[in-house]
Formats: C-alpha cells, structure tokens, sequence
C-alpha cells in the first residue's frame, strides 16, 4: 500500500508579512495512521525539500498526541525535510494521494499543474483522493474526465467560511473554501466549526478542518482495503 502526501511549498501569508505553510496536526496524524497500518508514505511539495510549517500549528495550544511523536521522531523528521518534487511524481506509482491542509496551499497547490494532474490521472485511474480543512480548495481547477469541475454534483466538505472569519484570515486569502466548493457545484455540508466532519463520495475524500485530519486518513484506508478486496 503505496501513498502519496502533498504539500504546500508555500510560506507567505498574502501580503501580510506573517509565515504559514502547512498544518503540524494535519499532517502528523495521517502521517502516523498510514504508517501504524503499515503503508509506505512518499511525501512531495512543488519546490521539493523542506516545507514550510505554519508557526501557529507549532504553538503549544496546537499540540496533539501525533505532533509530539513527530517531534520525537528523527527518521519522519528526515522524510519531510526531503519531500520529492511534486511534477517529478508519476500518479501511478500510488494507491491514494492525501492532502494535509494548512493556509499554503491556497496559494500554490490550487495554482499548480502537477498538482492538479496528479488528482485528475488518480481519480481516473479509479484510486481514492483526500484532502482535509483548507486542501479541498486544491480542487478548484481540477476536472472531471467529462471536463466538468470535479466537485460538480459530489458531496464535499472543507474548512468553514465561519472557521477562517474565527482565524481573521477571510481578506486575507487568495478564496474561500467554502465558497469555491459551492461554486463549482459541489454538495457541500459542514458541522459546528473546529468538530470534525469528513465526507466521502466515491473516491473523493473530503475533511473539514483540523481536527478531520486523523477521520479522513482512517477513511481513505477503509477506501484501499474495499478496493483491494472488490479487485480481487
């Protein structure tokens, strides 16, 4: 069981002169749930290297049982501060792709060709995609293979218009989550802000914010293990 996690390269918060990059938790709980169920996990960004973290998914307030088994873990350390380049990737050497959140990768991901062909040939090649709390934004330009929005008529989930007006960021932004979803005609639902909420709709998997993360990891196994027994 061979998956992919992707993040953002991207450090600027707009025109703010404050960092971001990608979420600690959303990226260490998935982390560690691929790996306690024995998957093999390559990590790529755009610029490859060494992503950027999101000084306030660091703080104290932010920690969680995952975060702290990563600060404590050399080799997951080592991993992540040599991700491969993502239009270096070839999408068939995986079983599933799963996007961590944080602010950056409204900036670049959603922005990126490779990007946006890594989901495009994994959808089409019937494996699952997930992507949790700002990630579902990555979706905005990628198409269906009828060249519809690939959210177009899906159940889809994502981080709240409530939930980046809590964290002051709504001008700040390149778009809402929300609305983009709803904009490219995804059925899109939330819960109360900060619980978490994942949706799945065939092989799209679809987390509202942080605290979805680990939920959504768990989801895209249940994901492999029906298809690895429906395919044989």
């Amino acid at each position: 069981m061979k998956i992919l996690m992707v993040l953002t390269s991207h450090d600027k918060l707009g025109n703010t002169g404050k960092k971001t990059g990608f979420w600690l938790e959303e990226f260490a709980a998935p982390y560690y749930t691929f790996k306690d169920a024995g998957a093999i996990v390559t990590l790529a960004s755009p610029l490859g290297g060494q992503p950027p973290l999101d000084p306030k998914s660091d703080i104290p307030d932010s920690q969680t049982e995952d975060t702290q088994r990563f600060k404590a873990d050399p080799a997951a350390q080592a991993a992540l501060a040599h991700t491969l380049k993502l239009g270096e990737i070839a999408a068939g050497d995986f079983d599933a792709v799963f996007y961590p959140g944080g602010h950056g990768p409204l900036w670049d991901l959603a922005e990126d060709a490779a990007s946006i062909a890594l989901i495009e040939a994994t959808l089409g090649a019937g494996k699952p995609v997930a992507l949790v709390c700002h990630a579902p934004g990555v979706l905005r330009h990628v198409k269906a293979a009828n060249g519809d929005p690939v959210v177009q008529g899906k159940s889809v989930a994502g981080f709240t218009n409530s939930e980046e007006q809590a964290a002051g960021l709504t001008e700040i932004v390149p778009f809402l989550v929300e609305d983009v979803l709803k904009q490219n005609g995804g059925h899109y639902s939330k819960v109360t802000d900060w619980q978490p909420y994942v949706v799945k709709d065939g092989l799209l998997i679809t987390g509202q914010n942080p605290a979805s993360s680990a939920p959504a990891a768990k989801e895209l196994l249940q994901q492999l293990s029906l298809l690895a027994t429906t395919s044989h």
